[in-house]
């Protein structure tokens, strides 16, 4: 028998690419499916969340700026990263779910796997969504995706690990930031990706996690001026309707809920949910006295 001390794990927010406490102070107690007690998370205030959207907006000129090649090789990167914690994220991914160990091994793989699919689409989704449009006159007429700006995320309640990633890596891949509210009864696995997302070159502030009271962080962020969209995948009937009228103050884009199978083929729909498609117009000029164009 070990005579050591347990060391247990303290789990803290990421914001701007550290790991602060929530500035309340507060905890709360995180337990398994069979109510056994896991660990002890952060309990985000109103605080936590104007600091979360401080930092995504710092962060968004330089990640939306990056090359789109760039911007793959960092989610790329946060797939290898998961790929070595692999061992961790199933325990984590087993308590928080209730799963068994080989059923959270495969949810670990296929979050993996996703983290792949969507770093090979960071440069090919322009290529899908925008291009040359024929006009009628001497004009070139381009259409081009570009990112939304600051979007939050109410993460799944139920996956909290997949559907967390199926969310998420689809809103940085298009050059976007995110706030995410993790699931207020299973926290952990997004609590520890940041960890992950903090070493894999992932630009501080491109990616922010609270936990907490999914209702009470959710609020003020929906009616917050500087967020640009809102998913509320993880927000039931009631909370979605409310933050949606919230969010209406300053014409955020807004995701509803919706069922999704999260181990099915992701396709392209949420790449493109936080888009705006810029057109622009230039004449094709002349390159000499016999008219021709180019």
């Amino acid at each position: 028998m070990s005579d050591r001390l347990s060391v247990f794990k303290t789990y803290k927010l990421y914001v701007g690419g550290k790991f602060p406490r929530s500035e309340s102070g507060r905890v709360y107690e995180v337990t398994d499916s069979k109510d056994r007690w896991l660990a002890n998370a952060p309990l985000s205030s109103r605080k936590d969340a104007r600091d979360a959207v401080v930092a995504a907006r710092k962060a968004f000129g330089g990640w939306s700026g990056a090359t789109a090649y760039n911007r793959g090789q960092i989610l790329y990167r946060i797939a290898e990263m998961l790929e070595g914690r692999r061992e961790q994220f199933t325990a984590e991914v087993a308590a928080a779910d209730g799963l068994s160990k080989s059923k959270a091994a495969a949810v670990v793989d296929a979050a993996i796997d996703r983290w792949v699919w969507y770093a090979g689409w960071t440069d090919k989704i322009g290529q899908i969504v925008g291009g040359a449009n024929p006009v009628a006159g001497p004009f070139f007429n381009l259409s081009t995706p570009e990112p939304t700006g600051v979007v939050t995320i109410v993460a799944p309640q139920e996956s909290s690990f997949l559907g967390l990633v199926s969310v998420l890596a689809p809103v940085i891949a298009t050059g976007n930031t995110a706030v995410v509210i993790a699931s207020e009864k299973s926290p952990l696995p997004a609590l520890a990706l940041g960890e992950v997302l903090a070493t894999s070159d992932l630009p501080g502030g491109v990616v922010n996690v609270l936990s907490g009271r999914t209702a009470e962080i959710a609020a003020p962020l929906a009616s917050h001026q500087d967020v640009n969209a809102i998913d509320l995948t993880g927000a039931d009937e009631v909370l979605a309707k409310e933050l949606e009228i919230a969010a209406a103050d300053n014409m955020k884009r807004v995701l509803r809920p919706q069922p999704v199978d999260y181990a099915a083929d992701p396709g392209t729909k949420r790449l493109t949910a936080f888009l705006e498609t810029k057109t622009v117009w230039h004449p094709t000029g002349s390159l000499g006295a016999s008219g021709s164009a180019y």
